[in-house]
This record gives C-alpha cells, sequence and structure tokens, in this order.
C-alpha cells in the first residue's frame, strides 16, 4: 500500500508543498501548466541547493492585487474548469482558511478579505499541490510535527506572533502536532498549513515502512538550517489500517458503581474510541478500579477534564501516541425471518484493504428489540442474523 508522508521539520508553504510533490514525482509540465491556467501567475520550476540538499525550487509570480471577498475568490475557483476531485481539495482547503480567519477577526464569511493567504498566488499553490497529490494516487497520507518557527510575522493586520493566529487556528480544528523548532520567523504559513491539514493525518513520527522515493520542496528563506520540505513515498506493507490514539488511565478507589457505569456512557458520548474499567486492588488492600480510555489526541484534554470532574481523581496518565492496527469496518443491514415475520437488523462487517471479510457481528440492540417482538432467545436472534450476514456478504474462508 503507498503512502505519502509529509516531514515539515522546517516548515511548510504552498509552493514548498508542490516543489516536494513534483521531486518524488508529480509530472512539472502538468502542475505548473494546471497552475497557470488557473489563476493569472508565472510559474517557474527549477532546482536550488539549501544547506547541501538538492531541492526542487517553484517560483510562483503574480500582480499585486486588492484583497479580494472569500465568496468572489470561491466563484474564481469553480470558474477555473478544473478537475472535480481537484476541484473539490481546492475549494475545501480554501474553507479551512477562510473559516480560520474568519474566527480569529470575527468577520463574516461573506465579508472577509483574503490578506496574506493571497489570491492568484493561493489559487496556484492550493490548486498544484492537490493536482499533484491526485496525481500521485497514494491510499494514505500522514505528516509529522510540524515546525512553525517563533517571534512575530508582519501582516497586514500587524505583528503577529507565530504561528499566526489563523495558522494555529487550522492546526487546533485538524488535530495537528506541532513544535515552535527553535528557530526565529514563520517557517509554517497559512496555505501550507491548509493544505497538510485537509490531505493529512497527523503522527508523531514515521508509520513501519519501506521507502520508495523522497523529494525535497526548497521555500525561499535560506537561514542556518536546510529550509526544505520533505516529502516521502513509502509502501506500508499491512492489510491492516493504522489508526494514532492515545491511551488515557487513572486509578480510583471511592467511586460507585453507578458513576463508573454513566462515566463509560459520558465518554463514549464525548468522541472516546473505547472505555473500559477494570477492578483492581489498590494501596493498602483497598478495592477499586483502573480507568482505561483509548481516543484521539484532539480529545484526550477534555475526556481528561471529565474524568476528573466525575471521579475526583487528581490526575489522569497519558500514554504518549502511538499507532495501533485496526480492521476497517461498515453498518450494513439484514432481513430475517422468525415466526412468520420479517425484521430489519444491522451488523458491523469487519474486513482488510483488500477487502477480506474478517468478522460480522449482529448489533445487540436491534437483536433484544426482536427477540422481545418475536419471543426467540437473544442469543438465537444474534445467531440468525449473523448466518445471514455471512452468507450475504462474504464466505468464512
Amino acid at each position: 500500500m503507498k503512502a505519502l508522508i509529509f516531514d515539515p521539520f522546517s516548515g511548510a508553504s504552498g509552493d514548498m508543498i508542490v516543489a516536494s510533490l513534483i521531486d518524488i514525482g508529480a509530472d512539472a509540465s502538468r502542475t505548473r501548466e494546471i497552475m497557470e491556467s488557473v489563476a493569472d501567475v508565472s510559474v517557474s520550476i527549477g532546482r536550488v541547493n539549501r544547506r547541501g540538499i538538492d531541492s526542487v525550487h517553484v517560483d510562483v509570480i503574480s500582480e499585486k492585487e486588492s484583497p479580494v471577498l472569500y465568496p468572489e475568490m470561491v466563484d474564481r475557483i469553480k470558474s477555473a474548469c478544473m478537475e472535480p476531485e481537484v476541484e473539490t481539495s481546492v475549494l475545501s482547503i480554501f474553507s479551512l482558511l477562510a473559516e480560520a480567519e474568519s474566527k480569529v477577526h470575527n468577520v463574516p464569511l461573506d465579508e472577509l478579505h483574503f490578506h496574506e493567504v493571497g489570491q492568484n498566488d493561493a489559487i496556484a499553490d492550493v490548486t498544484g499541490a492537490a493536482f499533484a497529490i491526485n496525481e500521485l494516487g497514494c491510499d494514505l497520507i500522514y505528516c509529522t510535527p510540524i515546525t512553525t518557527g517563533s517571534g512575530y510575522v508582519n501582516t497586514a493586520h500587524g505583528k503577529l506572533p507565530v504561528p499566526a493566529p489563523a495558522t494555529l487556528n487550522i492546526l487546533q480544528n485538524k488535530g495537528m502536532i506541532f513544535r515552535g523548532g527553535n528557530v526565529e520567523g514563520e517557517y509554517l504559513t497559512p496555505t501550507g498549513a491548509g493544505i497538510i491539514s485537509y490531505f493529512a493525518t497527523p503522527v508523531n513520527s514515521y508509520p513501519q515502512s519501506i521507502p520508495l522515493k523522497t523529494g525535497y520542496g526548497a521555500g525561499d528563506m535560506d537561514p542556518i538550517h536546510p529550509n526544505v520540505l520533505r516529502s516521502v513515498l513509502v509502501d506500508i506493507e499491512a492489510a491492516l489500517i493504522q489508526d494514532h490514539v492515545e491511551l488515557l488511565e487513572t486509578n480510583v478507589d471511592d467511586v460507585t458503581g453507578e458513576v463508573l457505569g454513566n462515566l463509560v456512557d459520558e465518554l463514549m458520548g464525548m468522541g472516546a474510541r473505547d472505555v473500559t474499567i477494570t477492578p483492581a486492588i489498590m494501596k493498602k488492600g483497598r478495592p477499586g478500579h483502573v480507568i482505561h480510555v483509548i481516543a484521539r489526541s484532539r480529545d484526550t484534554y477534555r475526556l481528561a477534564h471529565r474524568i476528573i470532574c466525575e471521579t475526583g481523581s487528581l490526575g489522569v496518565r497519558v500514554i504518549p501516541t502511538r499507532h495501533r492496527l485496526i480492521a476497517d469496518r461498515r453498518m450494513e443491514s439484514v432481513r430475517i425471518s422468525l415466526n412468520m415475520n420479517e425484521f430489519d437488523i444491522k451488523v458491523k462487517i469487519a474486513s482488510d484493504r483488500n477487502g477480506s471479510l474478517l468478522n460480522i457481528g449482529a448489533e445487540f440492540e436491534d437483536c433484544r428489540r426482536v427477540s422481545l417482538d418475536s419471543g426467540i432467545p437473544v442469543k438465537d436472534v444474534i445467531r440468525i442474523a449473523e448466518e445471514a450476514a455471512w452468507n450475504k456478504f462474504g464466505n468464512r474462508s
């Protein structure tokens, strides 16, 4: 399975992303052609050396423009006659940018002007990146922690901290992992944040894989470190899906079963992937429980806060982010006949990325309802529903 990994150890901008994608195989001529066709820009593509690293450099030149309203930007994109997949990505990325700017500056979307994001050059960068990613046809896209830089940056709104507020809002909304990097200056632009956040899943480190090709896209700055974006094509030899989670744990010894049962329901409703509670013997021989919660990184703080509020725990352990391997899951429905009546029951189907069926499980609440209506024991309803699902969707072989 082919995957693309963005490794922005020196940040990212729109042109750096396009350049790195060209360096790992996206067609340079076609990418330049589509960038120039959707916006009034001139694009030059060449090679430069950044602190010993040979890299592709993309230079997008456009005339200075007046700020444009977001609805006008959308109309310009829709009138550019892009491929449907590319247009969808471009519109979605600009939606991320617009929503971030709108929230930071408290301006309604229909009154929002783009300043730093630009117009022609931004449309060209975002379109070029969307086209190149679509052309590479990767099954998965990941992003390691992003270096944003530090200090301040001059903007149309004055001097702002790095990362710029809109950039930080995008990272926050998409759960991206970032760090300042102990470098002065803005190394992650809003456009770069929007493109990577839209396409990529954040990871702390490279997933287990076989590297196929590495590309470097050069930025315009030339500090004492290599100002390049590294992109890597890899082969992930796994039929299962990699899912990135954190594990929250805490010990409690004075919480009732009713409170713990309610906590499970609350945490699942707040987005926890799974919650389990294990009986344990605590210090001094006291009986207690260990609460385990599997969660996405962006949900960790909210879930930990709820655990402390509900249980009185003084702290929640967070085991560093890691990946787990999971099956692809989907919900289907089967119809069964019992006592001359027909019933629909939902079933959860687990398969690997190759389409091989791994397991089928009937939804208990549906089976319980059918059991009450039909008088058939629930264990028999489950068995009948699962057999019907195996017959309908695949064989155990």
